[in-house]
């Protein structure tokens, strides 16, 4: 009995803490909304009106939601749309079209995925247009149901918003504006960026028609709001099927976010970047360390958690380098010290590298050119040096000028922990740094 016992506790213990990961993740990895988005009610409450207008009553409207990256711009909008869908209204009628800055480079990309998203391809088929508003008003009639009153709503989301003020003549965005001012079809343009000069780059024609509704996202969390936050976020909801378990869980992340190092470690955090998104990145990172044998987050997984957020990629990076690679980094640096951050070559590099082999070095060989070739051409494809704004094609590539991407710390770190480094790169780095 006591073996059956045993196993029953093992496969209870493997089943809870699977549902705290899969609870917790999904809220880390923004799967699943929140109820009600924090602090941003008077936004929230401002965009639901907003578009409930032109959902239900075909009034047509255009905004801006502006605020910098992670702040909640979108999932402000996803909840604000996913509560709109409750309605019965809005259900039959709302059509959504979402586009991006970034895939929708120009307005006949643009225009073609509007038509997919719409499904009007087939009502389209081979009609030529004479020009863009010609299209999208063609695209509009065709939504109507037999009068104007009764057109079906659509609602276009205009993701990087700012990215699409560069098209030519900003056809799209002026004749977007222009539909939703003039009333032709009820329509509502929400674009949301992350620039607060966005209207500084509309052209005078497409500003006048835009109805300068902004709404704003700027974080206002102070440090206790923060800690409030992370509790909140990696706690188990009423819900959760064990409440026992859920009970002793909350209790250890509230005696978690009470301890002075984990503290001193997300005031670090708060003070780099007060955003949801880096904020869950390093709660993920935290959570990565609970198991079925330490089912509970300790003060030593935040500061583990944090030391790999914040770890230098760059740095990493070299730890991977050959010997030959890391010689050319220490005589570019070197290059660097003596010129004081003068552009280098590969010819410069490869005597610097040469006089080093004379000078110091029994334990390595002379490399050939085109190997050293090969190592410098590695290191710009890895991005740690690379050439000079400006520099032509026609110049060969040993003497196309290069600039360093690191600095003299990141080096020094790296030789620190790189495997079995010979005795004399590291005497010549530090002479080089000396």
């Amino acid at each position: 009995y006591s073996e059956i016992y045993l196993i029953k506790c093992s496969l209870f213990i493997i089943h809870v803490s699977v549902q705290v990961q899969q609870i917790l993740r999904e809220r880390f990895c923004e799967r699943r909304l929140p109820d009600r988005p924090e602090g941003v009610e008077a936004q929230y409450k401002h965009l639901l009106e907003l578009l409930r207008r032109t959902a239900i009553h075909g009034e047509s409207n255009s905004v801006l939601i502006v605020g910098p990256r992670g702040a909640g711009k979108t999932m402000l909008l996803q909840c604000v749309l996913r509560d709109l869908q409750k309605e019965e209204k809005v259900q039959k009628n709302l059509l959504q079209v979402h586009l991006s800055g970034l895939l929708q480079t120009d307005d006949r990309t643009a225009l073609k995925e509007i038509t997919r998203q719409l499904h009007l391809e087939n009502v389209v088929g081979d009609k030529v247009f004479g020009s863009f508003a010609e299209n999208l008003a063609f695209l509009l009639e065709a939504l109507k149901k037999g009068n104007r009153s009764s057109s079906c709503p659509v609602l276009f989301v205009l993701d990087e918003f700012d990215l699409f003020a560069h098209h030519k003549n900003q056809t799209l965005l002026y004749n977007l504006f222009d539909v939703s001012q003039s009333a032709q079809a009820p329509i509502a343009v929400v674009g949301v960026t992350c620039r607060l000069d966005v209207l500084e780059l509309l052209e005078k024609r497409v500003k006048s028609r835009f109805s300068h509704r902004q709404i704003h996202l700027l974080s206002s969390l102070n440090f206790t709001q923060y800690l409030e936050r992370v509790w909140t976020q990696l706690s188990l909801p009423d819900s959760f099927p064990d409440k026992k378990f859920a009970q002793e869980w909350n209790a250890g992340v509230k005696t978690l976010c009470e301890d002075k190092s984990v503290e001193e470690v997300l005031q670090r955090h708060f003070n780099s970047s007060k955003d949801f998104r880096s904020l869950h990145m390093l709660l993920m990172l935290c959570l990565s360390h609970v198991s079925v044998a330490k089912p509970t987050i300790k003060p030593a997984d935040l500061l583990e958690a944090s030391r790999m957020y914040f770890a230098d990629a760059t740095a990493n990076m070299l730890h991977g380098l050959s010997i030959l690679e890391l010689c050319l980094v220490i005589a570019i640096k070197h290059l660097n010290d003596v010129y004081e951050g003068e552009p280098f070559n590969l010819q410069m590099v490869h005597n610097e590298f040469k006089k080093f082999l004379h000078r110091k070095s029994n334990s390595m060989y002379n490399f050939e050119q085109p190997v050293v070739m090969k190592a410098f051409e590695h290191l710009q494809q890895l991005e740690l040096i690379r050439p000079v704004d400006g520099s032509t094609a026609k110049v060969q590539r040993e003497y196309q000028l290069m600039r360093l991407t690191l600095d003299h710390s990141q080096i020094m770190e790296a030789l620190q922990k790189y495997p079995q480094c010979p005795t004399d790169v590291k005497q010549w780095a530090m002479s080089a740094f000396g």
